[in-house]
């Protein structure tokens, strides 16, 4: 199987690609999932998502002060 970049990846493999998505690659080809969870509830008048490639996961914290996380209700992924 050949990925998006032009790596080539041995059939029934497995691994991670830059944009924190799980992939494998199979007889029908190359098939992608998110490895992270993404937030939606929370509020996002005072807060932002900030999204960690190193982790492969996001933060919640309030727009005007990084250093202060905020509670987040609901997740998807």
């Amino acid at each position: 199987c050949r990925d998006s970049n032009g790596e080539l990846h041995k059939l029934y493999s497995h691994w991670r690609n830059s944009e924190c998505y799980d992939c494998s690659c199979s007889e029908d080809g190359i098939d992608c999932c998110s490895s992270f969870a993404t937030p939606i509830g929370y509020d996002k008048e005072k807060c932002e998502s900030i999204f960690n490639k190193e982790t492969c996961s996001y933060t919640v914290v309030e727009k005007d002060d990084h250093l202060k996380e905020c509670p987040v209700h609901e997740w998807v992924g």
